[in-house]
């Protein structure tokens, strides 16, 4: 009897540490009362699921025009005084280039931390056909993505097209519930009138999930405000750019999709490309996988356990005291630019609020997510820190 309730005392205290102080426990050893496990970082997990078919191409460029606007708002937001880890996934579905067996979707890239690789699959999406089961794609994404398990984390689901939101053998009704469960919000972004957004089902869908309804005009051209500060933002955008030592396998091909990834924001506007350089300032812009600088942050004895053959050629030759001196010296440069960028970006957003207080903001796919996340975040406790 006395060992029984010995073990329930010690289950007690292994599954909250509260209980371990309870009157009712038995008492234990001091050795047995250990601090909780570390946690995992809060994260705030953001999956798009993108309708591909033929009428939405307005959409995929609205998308593209305003990713980085979504990661810089998903910058603002704490929770408990720290910057939440940012993770993004990216669907398409409706396009009838992928299997009639997965109901025509397709998991474009995981959960990710890696911006520019949802950046590069973003931009490689085409247009096709056009068969698009809302319920289908809300299922897979709520299933097959790696959500964490914080009560602290914010994950949330946003849906984008222009068909039947009832369409498909799997009831929306129930993939939604599934998510729900899950503490998955699902918000709904209709690509044409509010009142046909409705009337099939669009806002249902959000109301279920406890979401957000957006409706858009996705053959609109995304409006951008041009502000003093973009050029020189863009300017540091350059500098930072070498301070990134690429090494490994990816080490080299990483380091140029971060110049291509350059290039799509710039071929967007100057406006976006300066918000891509925001977001490339924050410390959720981080590439330890490829960048030795980010890896050093990670773990201090990097440098002792890559190999030579690892390094670009020119370092190869170097010792470790040598590389330390190196990776310490990029360090410091990338948060000297870093801080000016961050500094000119506050300048910028005070430039941009003022400027759209002049004028009726227009209601596009970033707008919508973005406005969306600050509102939900709040809910989740979360604050906004501008």
């Amino acid at each position: 009897m006395k060992s029984t309730l010995f073990i329930s005392a010690l289950l007690a205290t292994t599954l909250s540490f509260a209980s371990y102080n309870s009157s009712n426990a038995k008492p234990i050893k001091n050795d047995t009362c250990r601090e909780p496990k570390a946690t995992e970082n809060t994260k705030i997990q953001v999956a798009l699921l993108l309708d591909t078919s033929n009428s939405m191409d307005g959409l995929i460029d609205q998308a593209k025009s305003r990713l980085w606007n979504i990661v810089n708002t998903l910058i603002t937001l704490k929770y408990s005084g720290k910057t939440p880890d940012i993770e993004i996934a990216l669907y398409e579905y409706g396009n009838d280039g992928l299997a009639q067996q997965s109901n025509y979707i397709r998991q474009v890239t995981p959960l990710s931390t890696d911006l520019d690789l949802i950046s590069e699959k973003l931009f490689a999406l085409k247009t096709n056909g056009g068969n698009e089961y809302c319920g289908a794609v809300i299922q897979d994404a709520t299933k097959k993505l790696q959500w964490g398990k914080e009560n602290s984390n914010m994950k949330l689901i946003y849906i984008a097209g222009n068909e039947a939101f009832n369409q498909g053998g799997i009831n929306y009704k129930e993939a939604i519930s599934d998510a729900l469960k899950n503490d998955i919000y699902v918000n709904t972004i209709f690509c044409g009138s509010s009142m046909e957004g409705i009337n099939t089902f669009w806002k249902d869908g959000a109301d279920y999930g406890k979401g957000k309804y957006f409706n858009i005009d996705s053959n609109l051209s995304v409006q951008y405000v041009s502000t003093p500060y973009d050029d020189q933002i863009s300017k540091c955008n350059v500098k930072i750019n070498n301070t990134y030592i690429g090494y490994g396998s990816k080490g080299s091909s990483k380091k140029m999709n971060q110049e291509v990834q350059d290039k799509n924001a710039q071929g967007v506007s100057s406006a976006n490309y300066a918000e891509r350089a925001v977001s490339k300032s924050k410390a959720v812009y981080k590439n330890e996988s490829w960048d030795l600088v980010d890896r050093v942050k990670e773990d201090p004895k990097a440098i002792a356990k890559i190999k030579k053959e690892e390094l670009p050629t020119e370092l190869q030759n170097k010792s470790e005291a040598e590389l330390e001196v190196i990776v310490t010296q990029k360090t410091k440069e990338r948060e000297t630019i870093q801080k000016e960028i961050g500094e000119l970006a506050k300048k910028r957003q005070q430039y941009i609020d003022a400027e759209t207080k002049k004028t009726k903001s227009q209601d596009d796919l970033g707008n919508a997510i973005s406005t969306s996340i600050v509102s939900l975040a709040k809910v989740k406790g979360y604050t906004v820190d501008k």
